[in-house]
């Protein structure tokens, strides 16, 4: 069984998601806060239909023993900044995951809660420099930073100056490096990319 996470509503984010419900056994999805779009709406008739649960705006998820922490810290009036962002440690190793969170969302993460030093960080809405703040970047020091973002994109993105921000960081970007797949195996952080 699965369980699907939707950072948020744009088709760039779910736009798939339908077809992973019908051809994958997901239990739960998770949406996150804010109104339904379209999308979301077409989404949920599928896992009504399947009798698939799902839920929105959730603060903590448990995983076995693994907790997942959804520190989006009010409801915004744009999904970008709505995103799910979800912070969890595995193995004594710390990963969050940015969804398309702006700096301004980034400034509320930072005002409520004390996250330092995270191994891998899914940077924030491809690399725009909308997101990534060096302010941000700076308090959560990331080890490596992992950019999903298309080859030769109409939007420029990773923008120059989010790329500086990360610069003290391993940048892994999908564009360049293809799929990147983090393994924990006996208690070492292995890495591994496929290229396009």
């Amino acid at each position: 069984m699965y369980l699907l996470f939707i950072s948020h509503g744009d088709y760039d984010h779910m736009g798939e998601a339908i077809n992973l419900v019908n051809n994958f056994k997901v239990e739960k999805v998770v949406f996150n806060c804010g109104p339904y779009n379209e999308l979301e709406k077409e989404l949920i008739n599928v896992l009504d239909k399947k009798k698939i649960k799902y839920y929105s705006c959730i603060k903590e998820l448990n995983i076995d023993k693994n907790k997942l922490y959804f520190l989006q810290t009010k409801e915004y009036d744009n999904e970008n900044d709505n995103s799910n962002v979800i912070y969890t440690e595995l193995n004594g190793y710390k990963f969050m995951f940015m969804g398309d969170a702006s700096v301004t969302t980034e400034k509320e993460i930072m005002s409520k809660y004390n996250l330092l030093d995270v191994d891998v960080l899914k940077v924030g809405h491809h690399g725009s420099k909308t997101s990534s703040s060096k302010v941000f970047v700076d308090e959560i020091n990331p080890k490596y930073s992992i950019i999903s973002v298309g080859k030769n994109n109409r939007y420029g993105h990773p923008n120059k100056e989010v790329l500086d921000n990360l610069k003290e960081s391993k940048i892994y970007r999908t564009d360049e490096d293809g799929s990147i797949m983090f393994k924990i195996k006996n208690n070492k952080l292995k890495i591994e990319t496929c290229s396009p």
